[in-house]
């Protein structure tokens, strides 16, 4: 059986009724949404909540608690994961969500107006052409760590003004002991299952990366 919105509510008690409203309109509008253009595999869309709103906000347990301002990049965000759960989850924080395909950002678009979210802002751009400066950039597994950071190394706000230094926060899974060393960057690696009992995430990691 597939989890439903259920599962955001008992990992997060402490939503506003707001909250837990605009999660529980996300299992129709992505149904919606990838019947047009799609942006989940179809295989995956009956596991919205565990496979993608749920893993998305594993940064959210990381980081429990960001300071209203905070400025968050989410680099090829392809249907709105991470960006969409974590602008639900933390909505005095401004997120931009950027893909190279335009397509699912018409998609991140619709849903972040379907759920009336005041802090999202989406388009179709490569970060490396973006001049805007971030607390953190936010992912999933787009690509290689060394070959991702590249890409927003100049990205970063000096000034850090929440409980962890500024920096990327990588959602990815495998043993990525190999990937971390080659891309020589100085990283923390978090088990999901340390939050998640869900068998989903055991092999799945946040990886922080100070910058």
């Amino acid at each position: 059986m597939n989890p439903t919105v259920d599962i955001i509510y008992n990992y997060f008690p402490k939503l506003t009724d707001i909250q837990k409203e605009q999660f529980a309109k996300l299992a129709d509008l992505y149904t919606f949404w990838n019947s047009q253009i799609n942006v989940i595999s179809r295989k995956d869309i009956d596991s919205l909540y565990l496979h993608h709103v749920l893993h998305s906000l594993g940064i959210a347990k990381f980081v429990q608690e960001l300071t209203p301002g905070t400025q968050i990049l989410d680099v090829g965000t392809g249907g709105g994961f991470p960006g969409i759960p974590m602008a639900i989850m933390f909505p005095e924080v401004k997120f931009h969500l950027v893909d190279s395909i335009g397509k699912k950002i018409k998609v991140v678009r619709e849903v972040a107006a379907g759920l009336g979210l005041q802090n999202v802002e989406a388009d179709h751009i490569r970060a490396e052409q973006l001049d805007d400066k971030y607390d953190f950039v936010i992912s999933r597994a787009v690509t290689r760590l060394g070959e991702f950071t590249p890409w927003i190394q100049n990205k970063f706000a000096k000034k850090d003004k929440n409980g962890i230094p500024n920096g990327i926060l990588y959602l990815k899974g495998g043993d990525l002991s190999e990937e971390i060393k080659e891309s020589k960057l100085k990283a923390e690696l978090h088990p999901l299952s340390g939050y998640f009992k869900e068998d989903f995430f055991d092999t799945k990691y946040l990886v922080y990366v100070p910058m």
